[in-house]
């Protein structure tokens, strides 16, 4: 019947513990469980697999090329692009040194040996990659409190691989589809008098796909194919972009913004203006849309409306 729903869970473990020592967790099967291989002694906790989930998910938005990702309490706090995960390592880490430390660092490529000795310096609590490179192997597991997985689902199925989310509540079990709406050629469009440059839409397009998986409210701040401010769970918009200004090491200018949901205010516009941000993605929709994309206009920031919000609570 259509209005009784079984949930049917096998266990698969017990955990150490779950989000906080005193509490007692444990991780079962339900449906289908992605195929993976802990390469290390250590077993997942709680909080791992959370930051795990976040980092794979994120990693398949990305995974024709070579993606550096470091989560940290379940959000993204730097992505990066490169030629060579080396390459994008780098970016990443010089984004957000700080939140890297303890952190879950995953790849869309195999791991080699120089990534694997710069990885060595920094302390990681979990690495994961489709693939290790022998020696790369051996020179992480000098670490014994890494824990290395090896993802074998490959990670461009990620993203439909759960196709369901549940949570218990006090007023009841809430059951939605998982968010995995990509672009859509019919509602993505440029809503600003001036185009971006391509370099411009690059980035656009690279932020919004990360801020999607950044716990709302979330703004991502990016250049160059790598992020460099990240903020997530704000109470509204303009303190979340904010503080992910504040987060840059350097310049923001001719960087983009991406937002999870519309902006509603004008002063976010301005905001971005005032740092010299050069455009701005987001979903539209507000009755304020008009009022906005004509600040974006008089101060010349390209603005693309994507039509899909991604709230992530």
């Amino acid at each position: 019947m259509d209005n009784i729903k079984t949930l049917e869970m096998h266990k698969i473990t017990d955990l150490k513990y779950g989000e906080n020592p005193h509490q007692k967790a444990s991780l079962y099967e339900y449906n289908k469980c992605l195929d993976y291989e802990l390469l290390s002694l250590k077993e997942l906790t709680y909080n791992n697999i959370l930051d795990s989930t976040t980092a794979i998910e994120t990693a398949s938005e990305f995974y024709d090329v070579a993606a550096a990702i470091i989560v940290k309490h379940a959000n993204p706090a730097a992505v990066a692009l490169a030629k060579d995960l080396a390459s994008a390592w780098g970016k990443a880490f010089d984004s957000d040194p700080v939140s890297s430390f303890g952190g879950c660092a995953a790849f869309t490529k195999k791991v080699d040996i120089k990534l694997a000795k710069m990885l060595a310096d920094i302390y990681l609590s979990i690495v994961i990659a489709p693939d290790f490179d022998e020696d790369a192997l051996l020179e992480l597991k000098q670490n014994r409190s890494l824990k290395i997985m090896k993802m074998n689902t490959p990670l461009k199925d990620i993203s439909r691989f759960c196709d369901e989310e549940i949570r218990i509540t006090p007023f009841g079990v809430l059951v939605q589809e998982k968010d995995i709406k990509d672009f859509d050629t019919k509602t993505f469009k440029v809503i600003t008098k001036r185009k971006p440059e391509q370099k411009e839409a690059e980035d656009m397009i690279f932020a919004s796909k990360i801020v999607k998986h950044v716990k709302s409210n979330a703004v991502v701040v990016a250049r160059d194919l790598r992020t460099i401010g990240v903020c997530a769970g704000q109470a509204n918009r303009i303190g979340a972009l904010e503080i992910a200004i504040s987060k840059v090491c350097d310049s923001v200018k001719d960087a983009v913004v991406a937002t999870d949901g519309t902006l509603n205010t004008k002063d976010t516009v301005q905001l971005a203006v005032q740092n010299r941000i050069s455009g701005i993605i987001q979903p539209a929709g507000s009755i304020k849309d008009k009022e906005i994309t004509e600040t974006a206009d008089k101060y010349g920031i390209t603005m693309i409306s994507t039509g899909i919000r991604h709230f992530k609570h």
